[in-house]
């Protein structure tokens, strides 16, 4: 799906920040042209979640949309795009179900905001949902990958096999309705990412308002000792459990992206701070847009290690409060 010779410009979750994507596409040298933003010779990639939260969200998909269907740019699916297709879809019979994501609070506190922009554009909105389906899971381009939120090849291998382009159907989405399923847990592995269970029962409650048992951990950290060692998330863990030491079982049954791997762009993590690599060939190039921090774009020419230095970014600022 992408010619691994030519030049792109990887971009971070824009989660509705559509006047932000076009500072940062100005930045980056595309040009709208017959309503579209294009560029002489390099092309967009998109690392999913283009939707929820923001205040634009129908201008940013239009956005993305128009570069996909113009060849300048490609979006592969985040979790907030599989979240509304689940949300959209019928669960299959004998599920326990009603829809593929369960209309509970929490799930209609996630999505509120992209519907009720959509409210009177019923239309566009199921014109969208169809395209998400041409969102692929994953990219891999030979020299470098592009995933939401975890490569894990036990998944992409498998997925690889029936879906070539990466990209699912409809079927596989409703087979997502039931818990530990393939398509369920490789959802939850690719756009979520890899975590853990808090030890001792014990619960976080995150700057989103979302308590959780689990936290996120890094998938590449090759000799971890701590708990601390191996959270990636913007939440801390408590001081005494950031030093619990990891068990063996606990320590095997990470996931580990070896430093001779291809170049891997993910999102999803709600970065902060100047945008760097976070090892030679890892990137995350989420760095909290829609919480006034920055979109941020990685210019990927050939080489083959990150370079500190090609991070572009614009800076989300506050809206101004007339008193």
């Amino acid at each position: 799906m992408l010619d691994p010779a030519r030049s792109y410009d990887l971009i971070g979750d824009v989660h509705g920040c559509a006047h932000t994507l076009e500072h940062l596409l100005d930045r980056l040298g595309y040009h709208k042209q017959a309503g579209t933003w294009r560029h002489p010779s390099r092309m967009a990639v998109f690392l999913g979640d283009i939707i929820d939260r923001g205040p634009r969200i129908r201008e940013a998909l239009h956005i993305v949309h128009d570069m996909a269907e113009a060849g300048q740019a490609l979006c592969i699916m985040g979790n907030h795009e599989f979240n509304a297709l689940g949300w959209s879809t019928p669960a299959p019979p004998g599920s326990g179900k009603q829809f593929v994501r369960e209309h509970n609070p929490r799930h209609a506190r996630l999505i509120h905001e992209t519907l009720t922009q959509f409210e009177q554009h019923p239309a566009d909105w199921h014109d969208f949902l169809g395209w998400f389906y041409d969102m692929p899971l994953f990219v891999d381009a030979g020299r470098f990958r592009v995933v939401h939120a975890c490569w894990d090849e036990g998944f992409i291998q498998p997925l690889r096999a029936t879906f070539p382009d990466g990209c699912i159907d409809q079927h596989f989405l409703q087979a997502a309705a039931v818990p530990g399923s393939f398509a369920c847990n490789a959802f939850d592995r690719l756009l979520r990412g890899t975590d853990m269970r808090l030890p001792d029962g014990l619960t976080l409650t995150g700057g989103d308002g979302l308590t959780r048992s689990f936290f996120r951990t890094k998938f590449w950290e090759d000799d971890p000792k701590t708990y601390g060692d191996i959270v990636f998330q913007p939440d801390a863990l408590p001081e005494p459990v950031a030093r619990t030491p990891l068990s063996s079982t606990e320590k095997n049954s990470l996931l580990r992206y070896g430093v001779d791997e291809p170049l891997l762009f993910v999102g999803h993590y709600w970065r902060s701070g100047k945008p760097a690599p976070i090892r030679p060939n890892l990137a995350c190039l989420d760095y909290s847009a829609v919480l006034y921090g920055k979109l941020v774009a990685y210019r990927l020419d050939q080489e083959t290690q990150l370079d500190p230095r090609k991070f572009v970014w614009v800076d989300v600022e506050r809206p101004q409060v007339i008193t």
